[in-house]
C-alpha cells in the first residue's frame, strides 16, 4: 500500500478542489441556459423554473453529503450542513450575486415561495428542539414539499421582468437539447461540488475541528458553490427570477427533502452543538431576508458587502469560539 506524505496529500486535495471549482462554473452556465431555454418554450416563469427544476438540482450534493454523513454516524455533519448551507446561500450567494448585479422583485412575486421557506424553517427548528427528525416527521416534511411544487405548478403566474435575448441559449435549439444540456449541468453541478468538500473535508478533519463545526462551514460552503456559480451565470444574464427563485427553492429543498430523505432513510439525530446560536442565527437570517424582499424588494452592491461580511463572521466565529 503506497503511503503519501501530508503534502503530498494537500496536492492531491488542491488539485481535486479546483478541477471542482471549474465543474461548477461550467455545470452553472449549462444549467441557467438550459432553464431559460426550458422556461421560454414551456411558458412558465423563471421563478417557478429556479425554485424548482434548479433548486433541486443545486441541492443535489446537499442530498447525497447528509445522507452519506448519518449513514456513517455523523449526523453533525448532515445536519449541520442544511444549516450553513442555507446561511450561506442568503448571505454568501446572494450577497456575492448582488455584489456584481442588483436583485431586483416585486415583493409579491416572492410572497408564496418566502413563506414556504419560513414554514420549512419552523419546522427545521421544531424537529431540532423537540430531539431529533424520525421516520414519520421525514415523510410529513417530504409530502409538504410535494404538495407545494405541485401548487406552485398549478398555480404559476406572470413572469419575473426578464431582458428577452435571443442569445441568451447559445446552442440550443430544440427541448430534447435542453434537456440533454440541463441533465449535464446538474452533473457537472454535482460532481464538481463532491470533489471540492472531499479536499476540504480532509483539510478539515486533519486539523481536529469538530465534525458538526465541518459540516456548518466547510461543508457547507462546498455544497453552495452550485447556488453561487448558478447565481452567478444567471446574474450574468441578468435573470432575477432564475437567481431568487433558485435560493428560496434550494433553501426550502435543503429543509424539507434533504432532512426529510435523510430522516426515512435513517432517523436523524441533532449535534448539541447545533442547538446554540447557529440554529437561531439560521432562523434569523431566513427571517431577515423575508423581511428585506418583502419590504425594499431589491439586493444592491452595498447589501451585498454587507451580507458578506456577516457571512465572514459567521464563519469565523465558527472557529473562534471555544
Amino acid at each position: 500500500m503506497i503511503e503519501l506524505s501530508t503534502y503530498e496529500l494537500f496536492v492531491l486535495a488542491a488539485g481535486a478542489m479546483a478541477f471542482g471549482i471549474y465543474l461548477l462554473i461550467k455545470g452553472g452556465d449549462w444549467t441557467v441556459d438550459a432553464a431559460v431555454f426550458v422556461a421560454e418554450r414551456t411558458g412558465l416563469s423563471p421563478l417557478f423554473i429556479g425554485a424548482t427544476i434548479i433548486s433541486f438540482g443545486t441541492s443535489v450534493p446537499e442530498l447525497f453529503t447528509s445522507v452519506t454523513a448519518n449513514l456513517q454516524g455523523y449526523p453533525g455533519i448532515a445536519l449541520g450542513n442544511v444549516l450553513g448551507s442555507n446561511v450561506a446561500n442568503i448571505l454568501l450567494v446572494l450577497g456575492a450575486t448582488a455584489f456584481v448585479f442588483q436583485v431586483t422583485a416585486r415583493p409579491k412575486d416572492l410572497v408564496k415561495d418566502l413563506c414556504m421557506m419560513l414554514l420549512a424553517t419552523g419546522i427545521m427548528a421544531f424537529g431540532m428542539l423537540t430531539g431529533g427528525f424520525n421516520q414519520i416527521l421525514g415523510l410529513i416534511m417530504f409530502g409538504i414539499l410535494a404538495a407545494f411544487v405541485f401548487y406552485q405548478y398549478k398555480t404559476d403566474s406572470i413572469p419575473l421582468e426578464e431582458d428577452d435575448d435571443d442569445d441568451d441559449t447559445p446552442g440550443i435549439t430544440t427541448m430534447k437539447g435542453a434537456v440533454v444540456i440541463l441533465l449535464a449541468g446538474l452533473a457537472a453541478l454535482g460532481v464538481g461540488s463532491e470533489l471540492l468538500v472531499k479536499g476540504a473535508v480532509q483539510t478539515g478533519s486533519a486539523i481536529g475541528v469538530p465534525e458538526a463545526i465541518i459540516g456548518l462551514t466547510v461543508v457547507a460552503f462546498g455544497t453552495s458553490l452550485p447556488e453561487l456559480s448558478t447565481c452567478i451565470a444567471a446574474a450574468r444574464k441578468q435573470s432575477v427570477g432564475l437567481i431568487l427563485g433558485n435560493i428560496i427553492g434550494s433553501n426550502t429543498f435543503n429543509i424539507l427533502s434533504i432532512i426529510g430523505l435523510t430522516a426515512v432513510i435513517a432517523p436523524l439525530d441533532v449535534d448539541p452543538v447545533l442547538l446554540g446560536a447557529d440554529l437561531w442565527i439560521t432562523v434569523a437570517v431566513a427571517v431577515l431576508f423575508t423581511l428585506w424582499m418583502l419590504t425594499v424588494g431589491r439586493l444592491n452592491r452595498t447589501t451585498g458587502i454587507i451580507m458578506i461580511a456577516a457571512y465572514v463572521i459567521f464563519v469565523a466565529a465558527q472557529y473562534l469560539t471555544p
